[in-house]
């Protein structure tokens, strides 16, 4: 009885993580469709529906005043604002016909076709209730303002950073709250550890267990990248500075490097350990002013950022491998161990999946934002856009592509 209770509590504590995870990356898809949407609002962009989640819908609501159309589905592993003419891929004459309601149709066709057309529609907008009383959709005012494609460039622009710029600064947020309410990770020195043999790890006279690493070689390191960065280029026997937090002091200590810093990626972390004379490094929270604190919150979010693109940079170099990557399934296995552990995990794996979400989104790949505003940027210089069936495949091969991606690098994981 006692095992099965053990097991229970167990499983009730993983399912709440993978719960707080899908939370955590819905609430992050939906702040980045909110800023695409607020943003078009602002800049009178027609929008015909904003969704959170993919496929069917759990519920929607059409607005009584804009005509818009919100929904909640049941994927909640996603979302979409969906701007008016946006992927449609049409040339201008469609457009047109579809702003004004009517098919198109050849010059040379009279009049009273076009009269037909319209007529013929009209009487279609009529929808019968569940009670079958005839309501006509004149209910629902058609949403106002400029088709996306009809705007210029540089709103459009606008409109696809401002899903990033949302996810960033809500994991900004997160980050000055975790600093603030409970400090900011560092890195402090543990006790060297017993190996198999008996012996016991290397641990280099100058340090003393509990020391807070906080600078290295005179830069503050955030993540294990900083450590590297400040380090590479250094030989065996360098002298490096070393600031550290000790009984509550801060003190420089200078370290005879034991091995060169030459890493073979971002994740030698145990050659790291080497180079700086270390056995091991566990994770503590330092509280600071109110002003570092702001600081150290903004330089933490580039740092992560950094961290972003530099695994990218591996990986496309052959440094990374690809199973140090994830796919959804891993990102919600790996968000739910962190979420389950504490607030500060919480809020720290939280603030992580946000910088990821704001910096992927803009990276210049088909089908992310990233390479929707190359394509703004060649019409804005071109003075006219690429074909857009042209850039609505390409976008279409790309959707393709990271889907495939993603799944490939979840079944690296799993086998």
């Amino acid at each position: 009885m006692g095992l099965l209770a053990i097991n229970l509590a167990g499983i009730m504590q993983s399912l709440g993580g993978i719960l707080l995870a899908v939370l955590i990356l819905l609430v992050m898809v939906t702040i980045h469709e909110f800023g695409h949407y607020v943003a078009g609002k602002l800049l009178n962009f027609k929008i015909n529906e904003f969704s959170v989640g993919f496929g069917p819908a759990l519920f929607k609501k059409r607005s009584k005043k804009t005509g818009e159309l919100f929904a909640l589905r049941a994927v909640p592993l996603g979302g979409y604002c969906a701007f008016d003419g946006e992927d449609d891929g049409e040339d201008d004459e469609e457009s047109t016909a579809k702003e004004k309601n009517i098919e198109p149709f050849e010059d040379h066709e009279p009049i009273e076709k076009a009269v037909e057309i319209v007529e013929s529609q009209s009487a279609e907008k009529q929808e019968t209730t569940g009670a079958g009383t005839s309501v006509s959709e004149e209910e629902y005012p058609e949403p106002q303002g400029v088709r996306f494609n009809d705007q210029p460039p540089w709103k459009r622009i606008i409109v696809l950073v401002a899903g990033a710029t949302m996810n960033y600064l809500l994991a900004l947020l997160l980050i000055i709250a975790m600093f603030a309410g409970f400090g900011q990770p560092l890195y402090q020195v543990v006790e060297p550890r017993e190996r198999e043999d008996g012996t016991f790890g290397y641990l280099a006279p100058e340090y003393e267990v509990g020391d807070v690493i906080e600078r290295v070689n005179g830069e503050y390191v955030y993540l294990i990248t900083d450590y590297m960065d400040a380090l590479t280029g250094k030989k065996a026997g360098d002298v490096v500075e070393i600031g550290v937090i000790r009984g509550g002091e801060r003190v420089t200590i200078e370290v005879t490097l034991t091995a060169d810093a030459s890493f073979r990626n971002m994740s030698d972390t145990s050659r790291l350990l080497g180079v700086l004379g270390l056995d091991g490094l566990r994770t503590v929270n330092v509280r600071n002013g109110f002003f570092a604190t702001i600081g150290r919150s903004f330089a933490y979010s580039w740092k992560i950022g950094g961290t972003v693109l530099r695994s990218l940079g591996e990986l496309l170099t052959g440094k990374l491998s690809m199973d140090a990557m994830g796919g959804p399934v891993t990102t919600i296995t790996v968000t739910a161990q962190a979420a389950a552990s504490g607030m500060i995990q919480f809020l720290n794996i939280s603030a992580l999946i946000g910088v990821n979400l704001a910096v992927f989104n803009l990276l210049p790949v088909p089908a992310l934002d990233g390479s929707k505003v190359v394509f703004c940027l060649i019409e804005w210089i071109r003075k006219k856009p690429i074909n857009r069936k042209v850039e609505t495949m390409i976008h279409f091969i790309g959707i393709i592509f990271l889907f495939g991606f993603a799944i490939l690098v979840d079944l690296l994981h799993l086998f």
